[in-house]
């Protein structure tokens, strides 16, 4: 039975600049990482994979250097990678990508029974939360986003049971196999690869499908199979605020100055 965790490199935004005549990201010179939230679904695989056994598969969709991050997880402990790489997959937005990704876990899914995707939350990059749920919708896979632990697999029932984090509480859920979850940091540690892993990882073999293995409708893929259009990257304007009063040394005269600019502004009515 094979877990597919879902993984993306991309640029460090710690490090990325944007160029402020073409309002563009300056890519030259930004190292590439493993998204962080989908180094938290790989680990979450890889833990599946030593309690019940499950063999892990990584795919990414990407340029030819993402094999750099299929390396990683090798290196920690995936089975198998698969990287979908193909000028016809470029420009794709969160729609276009959930579909090459759906038709990658399918194509898996010919030659062993997959019992659940993992992705992260989101990407960095992105910061949309749709690729998840769209590979969920696709597949026709249940879903079950901010996932932050798996409490039990059940192989023979096909069910699993998870606990999501939500805004203020917690929500307790069962689910039908497969499934597609989406995770949040919360859900584990991410482990570090070992000296022999990641050595052996540079001689182990990374699948590269185009599509002329995938086979897919090229107007419905990259950029051609995407409605999104980005008109603009800018970095938005820090608005200096206002010190109202001394909160540690008079913190009842500060509470009662912003209590009235409150209701200058017309915000709260006392």
């Amino acid at each position: 039975m094979l877990v597919v965790a879902c993984i993306k490199q991309v640029p460090d935004t710690t490090q990325v600049k944007i160029d402020p005549v073409t309002g563009t990201l300056i890519r030259e010179g930004v190292p590439f990482i493993m998204n962080p939230f989908d180094t938290h679904a790989l680990e979450e695989a890889l833990r599946l994979k030593d309690k019940y056994g499950f063999r892990v598969a990584a795919i990414t969709m990407g340029p030819p250097n993402s094999t750099l991050t299929l390396r990683k997880a090798l290196s920690l402990g995936a089975d198998e990678v698969v990287l979908l790489s193909d000028r016809a997959f470029g420009g794709a937005d969160t729609l276009a990508t959930s579909r090459v990704l759906a038709e990658a876990v399918k194509k898996l899914g010919e030659k062993e029974e997959v019992v659940m995707v993992i992705c992260g939350k989101q990407t960095i990059d992105g910061d949309t939360a749709q690729v998840g749920p769209g590979i969920a919708t696709r597949l026709r896979y249940p879903q079950l986003t901010l996932v932050d632990q798996i409490k039990s697999v059940d192989v023979n029932t096909k069910k699993m049971i998870a606990r999501r984090k939500l805004e203020g509480h917690h929500e307790i859920v069962e689910v039908k196999l497969p499934v597609v979850i989406t995770v949040v940091r919360e859900i584990n540690k991410p482990r570090y690869p070992t000296v022999p892993m990641r050595l052996s990882s540079e001689d182990m073999p990374v699948t590269t499908w185009d599509n002329k293995t995938m086979h897919l409708d090229e107007t419905t893929i990259g950029l051609k199979g995407s409605p999104t259009r980005v008109n603009r990257i800018f970095s938005p304007e820090r608005v200096k605020g206002e010190i109202i009063g001394d909160g540690l040394k008079n913190p009842e005269e500060a509470a009662a100055l912003l209590a009235n600019k409150l209701v200058e502004r017309d915000i709260i009515h006392l």
